[in-house]
Parts: C-alpha cells; sequence; structure tokens
C-alpha cells in the first residue's frame, strides 16, 4: 500500500476551514440529469495508484486477479474495478507509477518499468474496457470504441534516476504523459511539500528537467512540491501544468494543497488542478483527528489500524467527509482559478480505502457530480471538471512538443 502522508495539529490549527455539510438526496429530475451527463461526458481522472496496490497487495497477478467487479470483495480489497470506473462515467484514467521514494539508482529504473509492463498488462487483461492511450488523440478514440483510456504518469523525479534525462525520454517513449517533480521527499534539484525545503525552487539542472518535458510532451506534475518549486515551474515551462491530485490549501491548510496565489499562476499558465478525495487533504477537522489517532497509536508503540486502536477510535469517532466537502475544494479552485483550470484526480488506491461518505470507490465522482449539479454547475462546466480541462492541457502541450507554442 502506498504510504499515506499525514499532517501536524499546527498545521491544521493555523486556519481551521469551516465544516461542510451533506445536501439532500437529488430529485429525480436532478438524478436523471447525472445518468445523461455521464453518459457522454467522460471522467477523466489524473491520478490513481491502482498499478501499486497491485504489485504490492496482489503479488502483481494482474491475470489472475479479477478486476472486472466487486474489488471491494478482493483480499485485501481494491477501490478501482471496471464496473465502478464505468458506473463513474470514466472515459480515461491515469495509472500512477507510484514507487517508494527509498527505491533509487538501478533499482528505481528496473521497478518503474515493471510497473509500466503492469499497467500494458492490465489493459491487455481487459481489451474491451481499456485501451492505452498515450496522446489526447487516442483518448477520444477510446472514447468512440466504448473503451477507458489508459494513460500513465511517473510519481516523483526518483524514478529518473541519478539525474538522467535519457531516462526521462525512454519513459516518454514508452507510453509515460506525465511526471510528477518529487514524490513527498526533495529531488536534488526540487523540494517537496512534505519535506524540509533545500534548493527553494528549481536548480540550473531542475529547468533543464522541465524544458526536456515541454520539448517531448510530457506534462508536468506539480502535485507534492513545494509553493516555491511551483512557482519556478510554472515561471519556466512553456506549456500548461498539471496538479494530478491535489486540493485547495485555503479550504484545507495541508502542505500537499495549492495556496491561492500558486492557483492564480495556475490559471494564467493554463494549467489545471485535478481535486483528491483522500479525507486528510479534504477535510481539515479529519486531519486533526487523524494526527490525534497517530499520536495515540506510537505512544501505544502500534499501528494506527491495529485492533489496539479500538477503544480510543471508539471514543474519538473520525468526523465525517462528504462529497459536500470535496465540492467545497473545487468550487474554491474554480473561484480562484476559473472553471476552466479544475479537475479530478481521486488517488484512489492509494489512500488506503479511505474517501469521502459514498466515495470509497472509482465510482464516487457521481456523489460529487450531483452535488455540483444542486449547486447550480452547468452541464458545459461539469464537463470541463470532468476531463475537458486536462484534456485541453494534454492537447496543448502536445502543441508546444510539436513547435506550435
Amino acid at each position: 500500500m502506498k504510504r499515506l502522508l499525514g499532517v501536524s495539529l499546527a498545521l491544521v490549527l493555523a486556519a481551521p476551514a469551516l465544516a461542510q455539510t451533506a445536501s439532500p438526496s437529488p430529485t429525480p429530475d436532478a438524478a436523471a440529469r447525472l445518468e445523461r451527463f455521464l453518459a457522454t461526458r467522460p471522467v477523466v481522472d489524473g491520478h490513481n495508484d491502482l498499478p501499486w496496490e497491485l504489485r504490492d497487495q496482489h503479488g502483481g497477478r494482474v491475470e489472475t486477479t479479477d478486476l472486472s467487479a466487486n474489488g471491494d470483495k478482493l483480499v485485501p480489497p481494491v477501490q478501482t474495478d471496471i464496473a465502478r470506473l464505468r458506473a463513474g462515467g470514466y472515459g480515461g484514467q491515469f495509472w500512477s507509477l507510484w514507487i517508494p521514494a527509498t527505491i533509487t539508482g538501478a533499482e528505481a529504473v528496473k521497478t518503474t518499468r515493471e510497473q509500466i509492463a503492469l499497467v500494458r498488462r492490465l489493459v491487455a487483461r481487459y481489451p474491451n474496457d481499456l485501451a492505452l492511450a498515450t496522446t489526447s488523440a487516442e483518448v477520444r478514440a477510446a472514447r468512440q470504441a466504448g473503451r477507458i483510456a489508459s494513460l500513465m504518469g511517473i510519481e516523483g523525479a526518483h524514478q529518473i534516476a541519478d539525474n538522467d534525462l535519457s531516462l526521462l525520454r525512454d519513459y516518454r517513449q514508452a507510453g509515460v504523459l506525465y511526471m510528477t517533480l518529487t514524490h513527498s521527499k526533495n529531488v536534488s534539484w526540487a523540494d517537496s511539500a512534505t519535506d524540509t525545503p533545500n534548493v527553494r525552487g528549481l536548480t540550473p539542472f531542475g529547468l533543464e528537467v522541465i524544458a526536456e518535458m515541454n520539448r517531448i510532451g510530457m506534462l508536468v506534475d506539480l502535485s507534492h512540491v513545494s509553493a516555491d518549486t511551483a512557482k519556478a515551474a510554472l515561471a519556466a515551462t512553456r506549456a500548461p501544468v498539471i496538479f494530478s491530485h491535489s486540493n485547495a490549501f485555503a479550504v484545507n491548510p495541508h502542505p500537499r494543497n495549492v495556496p491561492d496565489d500558486v492557483l492564480r499562476l495556475t490559471a494564467a499558465n493554463g494549467g489545471v488542478v485535478m481535486v483528491n478525495v483522500y479525507p486528510v487533504f479534504v477535510s481539515a477537522a479529519y486531519a486533526e483527528w487523524n494526527a490525534k489517532r497517530g499520536a495515540e497509536a506510537k505512544r501505544l508503540g502500534i499501528e494506527t489500524d491495529d485492533a489496539g486502536m479500538g477503544a480510543w477510535t471508539a471514543a474519538n469517532p473520525a468526523p465525517r467527509v462528504t462529497a459536500a466537502d470535496v465540492a467545497a475544494h473545487v468550487e474554491h479552485i474554480a473561484r480562484i482559478a476559473g472553471r476552466d483550470h479544475v479537475g479530478l484526480g481521486g488517488d484512489y488506491d492509494g489512500i488506503g480505502g479511505t474517501g469521502p461518505e459514498g466515495m470509497k470507490g472509482a465510482d464516487g465522482w457521481r456523489l460529487l457530480f450531483a452535488e455540483l449539479i444542486q449547486r447550480g454547475w452547468s452541464d458545459a462546466d461539469l464537463a470541463k471538471l470532468a476531463g475537458g480541462n486536462v484534456l485541453r492541457v494534454l492537447a496543448r502541450a502536445e502543441a508546444v512538443a510539436g513547435g506550435k507554442s
């Protein structure tokens, strides 16, 4: 399972967000509108960690692990399966090629290539449902064929071992469409949002990386990076960026979320911030509870999911997190950056099986759309959120790579 990031009490108490309340069930007209919308406006999700979950929890047995439906019944369960992708209206999914930051050097390259191969095996396992896509045109073609486009992204520059740009080119040639500049730890040329600042922006080599990513048509992903590194990358790039799975810092002041000044720069750049459903990133109240739970587990010398935490959890139930809380991030990003600059990047199967109420699987976006419909969002704006914005960014990055900037 991908390692989850906590948050200090000081951070969440510095600017606590107002709790959201769940909306009533959608009216019959709104429910019918939702079904029509999902049938015609595909979701393109920016981040899903199923490849590592299959490798780590299911021995990489893609061919014998049934993901057609009922992924929540597997042992251990997963949050993603074909049925839930279909129910969620997916037209495309960026599969994360995450590997732990502790894997470095030649082993990092080997493991990344194995992750690429695993995604290709997953697509081959479900040829009637999935299609590999390496361009925006291939995403559209997959949709027209009734398949879900499978795209790939690398989550951390520790995967280009020894700062070897030829590896970046090799990964792009293999179909990788984005690279997150850091994961939870700094790299030598860029700072992570959850590590002690080192370069406070980008080094000259970091600027070379951005230029090369622009040249080869690889999206610059700024989820996980510090605000200073994000600003430096936004100043350097000629193509729009993505935040593949990040939320609004003003709504929940977690370091993984995007502050308003960076949201404004992202809008000027033409990029997109893709909203995540991990409760720690969504809700300040949940983040505070999670930090207290972690502190108690540390005091007891056990893991947070150990049976020994049962009494504490019963006495300290987790705060509710709902689609309304996720919508608060969507609407804040849309208010600051504009509705052309917000998207969806759930981080499913990288968040320990958690999620807002009713949104603990890949079909959970339905509740968010229903919430936004009730808040007055038009189908045209919902379509931008669902996938239109990120496909525009991808097409623009392709144009920059083709010399059409």
